[in-house]
Formats: C-alpha cells, structure tokens, sequence
C-alpha cells in the first residue's frame, strides 16, 4: 500500500517525505528512479511505501506544476522575494529578474522589504507596491509579521534574495521555536554569507510550507525564458502589449512602442523598463 506526500528535503540520497496525518518519513529513492534519469525534487508530490521500522521507499513522482532549475525545488504558489534597503541595499535588476522567472513558470510573487528597524527609505515601495503585494517587515522588531503570515497561510512559498536579507531571520520570526543559521553582513562587503547549504521546506503555521533558498548568485534568473515571451513576464507591462505600432515589437527603442511610451509617461517604472532591455540582451533566442 502507498499513501502521499511531500518531499521537504533531500540529503545524501535520503529523502524527507511529509505526509498527510503530519509524519515525516525518511525515505530511499527505489533504483528505477536513476535509470529513468529522474531526480527527486523538494516539493515533489509523490507516493510512498512505508517500512516496519519507521522509514519508507520513495515508490512514484507525481506530475510537477512548475520547476525552479535553480535551486532545485518545484510546485510553488508564490516567491517571497526578501528584500532590503539596508546592507545589503537590493538591487532592482536582481529582482526584476527573479519576478520575471516566477511570472513565467505560473508563480505568484510577494515582495518582503525587510530590515525596517535599519531603514526608513522607501524606494522599493514605490517601485513595486502597485505592481505586486509587498510587506514591510522586522525580523527584529516583528513588525509586518503578521499580515505577512496571513498572506502565505495555505500556500507553498519560496523564500529568496540576496545573502545578507534576513531570510533566514524572517523564517525565524515566523515560526517560533525554528532555528535556522543567521549570518552576519560584511559591510565591507555589502554582501552576506550564505548560511542555507541545501533546499528544504518547513511546514509553517496556517498550512504554509517555506522554502528556504541560497541567495540571488545560486537562483535561476531570466536566461531561459524566449525572448517572444519575456515582456509578458513584467506583469506591468501587459497592458500596453499589442497596443505597439510594429506587430512582434520587442519594445527596445522602436518607433511608436505603447511600453517605452508607458515608462516615458510615468504609467510604468522607468527603471523596472531598463531592466527589461538589459535581461532582453541576454535572454534565450526564440
């Protein structure tokens, strides 16, 4: 008999499975996984046989709604993309980035700007609130915390960002009693140390699983999206798509573009449009 469940961790080839009632089962993969070339993923759904002395065997993978290559995890609601105007103070190409991979594979995105106790600028706000849910938050303070808890209940989350953020920190302030590894910023640097070693997810209160992932340097960005489709994933941007003068416009400086005419009036981020043309150049060909 098999019953379901969800991957939470995989580590040495043994891989973490929760079920249904709660139970997280230790599980090996069966061997006809490595001969169909098929890689067990954080977030698989699957079905599993369970063992007389508590562990289990990982017997099917069931079908994957969407796939980060980058970190390895898969069958994601939504992307809480941490952010900061504090040291670290994120970058808008990198986020813009990071948005764009979740519009194209079906995955909501929630922007954290974190480290409120440090900074009062408001620049990502501005930037993003009428585009995307954003809550301002203190891992210290716990400021925000809530209403962030409110808007990820039920849903399986991505957490990312930079190093240095608080991903780790705010996933500590969200679940009482968790621990994960802080690191501490150099502001020499600007940058943080990755403290998260591998992909896990972390079943939280109100039904939420997080996962929590490397920095921005290990998630997969923008280059496999085609070029056709990447306006498309600047949600913003779609509005204005088929209103251009030229059919199959691109948007990078051609006469009578309803998008670069949108930035002009201010109807569109200025800068979440330069964005769009530097990933533009470094996108996959159709």
């Amino acid at each position: 008999m098999t019953i379901d469940g969800v991957i939470l961790k995989g580590v040495g080839g043994l891989y973490t499975v929760l079920t249904g009632d709660g139970e997280q089962i230790p599980c090996r993969a069966r061997g006809v996984f490595r001969h169909r070339n098929q890689k067990p993923l954080s977030g698989d759904k699957c079905l599993i046989s369970l063992s007389g002395d508590g562990t289990g065997r990982l017997e099917q993978l069931l079908p994957r709604r969407n796939e980060l290559v980058r970190p390895p995890v898969c069958n994601i609601d939504a992307m809480l993309l941490v952010a900061s105007e504090s040291i670290p103070r994120s970058d808008t190409y990198l986020i813009d980035r990071l948005t764009a991979v979740a519009a194209h594979q079906g995955i909501d995105v929630l922007i954290s700007v974190n480290k409120l106790d440090l900074s009062d600028e408001d620049r990502l706000l501005r930037i993003y609130s009428d585009i995307f849910p954003v809550f301002p938050t203190s891992a210290i303070t716990g400021e925000g915390i809530g209403a962030l808890t409110r808007a990820i209940a039920g849903k399986t989350v991505v957490f990312t960002g930079n190093s240095g953020v608080g991903k780790s920190s705010l996933l500590n302030a969200l679940v009482p009693g968790m621990t994960l590894p802080t690191g501490e910023v150099s502001r020499h640097l600007g940058r943080g140390r990755h403290t998260t070693r591998h992909v896990e997810l972390f079943p939280l209160a109100g039904g939420c699983v997080a996962v929590d992932t490397p920095g921005f340097s290990a998630l997969d960005t923008a280059g496999d999206i085609p070029k056709e489709k990447l306006d498309s994933c600047f949600v913003d941007f779609r509005p204005f798509l088929g209103e251009c003068r030229f059919s199959g416009c691109r948007h990078n400086h051609v006469m009578g573009c309803a998008v670069e005419a949108a930035a002009d009036d201010g109807k569109i981020s200025r800068a979440r449009y330069e964005n769009y043309l530097r990933i533009l150049q470094g996108t996959a060909s159709p």
